[in-house]
């Protein structure tokens, strides 16, 4: 399940990106011609939303994101997969709020507007609740791991590498 939803991520965050550049390059090229894309920049500013809970979620499975382990970095392998741990249901139950109230938000915005676009603002909102789940699949699948190899001491716990892991983890 971790390699599929790490690939569908990877395609993701590629067409996504992919298709912004495309859309600012073709809004740049029209406006020079007197013709501007007006929706084309709303348009790239809601896939960039989406683009941004994408890398997040791949970020976090793959351990990549900044973190700050002074007050824990001398601790045990043990002692630190069970504050990481910790960590996980807190966050967890942040992102299952995050999930209900974007849900709600995006019920309300509905018949808003997306700037010139003409698309309902409810596809922006939609954003929170799903790049929520994502996320919380993510941690789910780290603390899976790191619960596993918890015996391992130089294995990876759920947010952070160990100092053996590789640097292909985005990949």
């Amino acid at each position: 399940m971790n390699s599929v939803l790490k690939r569908f991520e990877l395609v993701c965050g590629v067409i996504l990106l992919g298709l912004i550049v495309f859309l600012v390059f073709i809004a740049a090229i029209m406006r020079t011609f007197g013709h501007p894309l007006i929706w084309s920049v709303d348009l790239a500013q809601l896939l960039f939303i989406w683009l941004c809970f994408v890398g997040a979620s791949r970020a976090l499975r793959a351990r990549a994101h900044l973190g700050m382990d002074i007050a824990i970095r001398h601790l045990g392998h043990r002692s630190r997969l069970i504050i990481e741990l910790l960590l996980a249901v807190l966050f967890i139950a942040f992102l299952a709020i995050l999930t209900v109230e974007g849900v709600n938000l995006t019920l309300l915005n509905r018949e808003r507007l997306f700037g010139d676009s003409g698309l309902s603002y409810a596809y922006v909102t939609i954003a929170v609740p799903f790049g929520s789940l994502l996320l919380v699949a993510s941690i789910l699948s780290n603390a899976m791991e790191a619960w596993k190899q918890r015996n391992a001491p130089a294995a990876d716990l759920v947010f952070s590498q160990s100092e053996n892991s590789s640097e292909q983890a985005l990949l």
